[in-house]
């Protein structure tokens, strides 16, 4: 169980490079996170690619955690002198104040611009993150129409474009971004836990038993008897993807694994974070 998770493939280097390229002409980032994992789903290298840029942080799928746990993350990105903006981008909740954030970078923009003695323009806008955590989602909410091809399958971003919002943003749609490698390894287990890789080499079967262990360590291991009728605390995670398979799917353990995976990827366990903001002990 000690392979670790191998992934980027060559379009997403490629993405990457062109991304680089793109940022110097634009004005403001939008990163996205996954509002269940807001820590590993930021890109190590954001901070150094985008410099002075103003940056607006987006949580997204805030409908898959509990509201005293957007919360604690509003308290402690505040902490760190950062806003955060929760959305779910499917249903459009929050996008408004996204777009709100991201016009008000355009007006101090356009005020210096005319300090120059230059003619106001529209501010020009990306949205980065990793493949899967509803970037595409988000832009077409923020065009109020679909424009941007979605789906559950990480790397059908693959062009850069600028889609024109409104007068006052231009928005450019780049690729979902992958660190070439990521060096904590339970940061790679919680992106594939909630399917933010894409396309990624990995073994459902331990993937699914590293959900297990970390359900039961964060304290949620109530849901995963009363759901499955197996008692999580009887062993360890590997142990419950194998009772699982025993008890409901003829001793098929990849069945199990891959049941257990899109039922906390659909929300089906319920609301469910697998981070929670970092105390000062």
């Amino acid at each position: 169980m000690t392979n670790s998770i191998q992934w980027y493939p060559g379009h997403i280097a490629k993405a990457e490079k062109e991304l680089k390229e793109n940022l110097k002409r634009v004005d403001v980032v939008l990163e996205v996170l996954d509002a269940r994992i807001p820590l590993a789903s930021h890109h190590p290298q954001v901070g150094e690619w985008i410099g002075t840029k103003p940056r607006i942080l987006v949580l997204n799928r805030v409908d898959m955690i509990p509201a005293s746990v957007q919360n604690q993350w509003l308290k402690w990105f505040k902490s760190q002198g950062e806003t955060a903006y929760f959305t779910n981008a499917k249903q459009g909740q929050g996008i408004q104040a996204v777009s709100k954030a991201a016009q008000a970078v355009g007006v101090e923009m356009n005020r210096k611009r005319g300090e120059r003695g230059l003619l106001p323009r529209p501010v020009r806008a990306v949205v980065i993150g990793f493949p899967n955590v509803g970037k595409s989602a988000l832009i077409n909410r923020l065009l109020g129409r679909k424009i941007v091809a979605s789906a559950r399958r990480a790397g059908v971003t693959r062009q850069l474009r600028w889609v024109r919002i409104s007068d006052a943003i231009e928005l450019l749609d780049a690729p979902g971004v992958i660190p070439s490698k990521l060096e904590d390894q339970n940061d790679a287990i919680k992106l594939a836990i909630c399917e933010d890789i894409g396309e990624a080499a990995y073994d459902n079967q331990r993937i699914a038993s590293s959900l297990i262990d970390l359900l039961v360590k964060l304290d949620f291991f109530s849901v995963l008897k009363s759901r499955y009728g197996v008692d999580p605390l009887e062993g360890t995670g590997e142990d419950y993807v194998y009772k699982l398979a025993q008890t409901r799917y003829q001793e098929d353990k990849e069945r199990a694994a891959v049941q257990l995976l899109n039922d906390f990827r659909k929300g089906f366990m319920g609301a469910i974070p697998l981070e929670f903001p970092p105390t000062n002990h």
